[in-house]
């Protein structure tokens, strides 16, 4: 496990991209090789989206040989409502790329029989080859995609009530009236994203501090799901300062020093044009 620790949430984002970059750079994915990607939504990834958009305008990074599949989707929502998850993927992230629309999948909360669209969806990752890098966030109670607390930590893609943190979380996207938010989403269990060759969970903000904290410094916990990554092979932990509040100082000063050990020696990492 590793924990990367940057001053703000801009730095996070621009760092979580690089790295993005860098690994289906590294792949070199072609017609017969492609890269697959496991995506969030959400507010934290926003940054890391423009930081991505920003290097294939560039001309530094092509999606064409990428195929995406996102964690979560509401139940009952139209797909083009503004607070659904395929109008937030398109409008903040696949329109503005080289992406094969048949490449990027995600969730249909409104499919005639959701536990089939769920098995589908398990079948389709398998077909690809399995997730090489699986980005995800959390929320306040540290639950990944809407595996909320109590989840078991080996589920698969499934149908799940939300809780009520969550919907009142989320009322802000829906004019703040708890009776328009969907209490229901399709989303990846927390072992689907555990079979991905590679993790890395975006925590930033001091309102997911103790969720960074029981992520990270207690052990695993299926009443925070986000725990079970300590159990993967090759998991990272992306934060801001604000996010380390709640961790020992000697837990922030000993991932900082890998950080210095990794940037010298283990990640000579392919070198964007404005630096790393």
């Amino acid at each position: 496990m590793r924990l990367v620790i940057l001053d703000n949430y801009d730095l996070a984002s621009e760092w979580a991209a690089k790295y993005i970059c860098n690994r289906i750079i590294q792949f070199k994915p072609g017609q017969d090789r492609y890269f697959t990607l496991g995506l969030p939504t959400g507010s934290t990834p926003l940054g890391c989206y423009k930081k991505l958009i920003e290097y294939h305008k560039n001309g530094d990074l092509s999606f064409k040989y990428v195929k995406t599949f996102n964690m979560d989707e509401y139940v009952g929502l139209p797909r083009n409502h503004p607070e659904s998850y395929h109008s937030y993927m398109w409008n903040n992230f696949f329109k503005h790329i080289d992406i094969d629309p048949n490449n990027a999948h995600i969730l249909d909360g409104n499919a005639t029989d959701l536990q089939a669209e769920c098995d589908a969806f398990e079948k389709k990752i398998k077909e690809a080859g399995g997730i090489d890098l699986f980005v995800g966030g959390i929320g306040p109670d540290g639950h990944i995609a809407f595996n909320e607390p109590g989840s078991s930590l080996v589920s698969r893609t499934r149908l799940k009530t939300l809780a009520m943190d969550t919907i009142l979380a989320n009322a802000k996207y829906f004019d703040g009236d708890l009776a328009k938010v969907p209490t229901m989403a399709l989303t990846v269990g927390v072992g689907t994203v555990m079979d991905a060759r590679e993790v890395m969970i975006l925590i930033t903000g001091a309102h997911k501090a103790f969720a960074l904290y029981k992520a990270i410094e207690e052990g695993v916990n299926h009443m925070w799901t986000v725990s079970a990554f300590q159990q993967h092979p090759r998991t990272i932990f992306v934060c801001d300062e604000d996010a380390t509040l709640e961790l020992r100082v000697k837990t922030v000063k000993y991932f900082k020093g890998l950080m210095h050990v990794h940037n010298k020696l283990v990640d000579p990492l392919y070198s964007m044009k404005e630096g790393n």
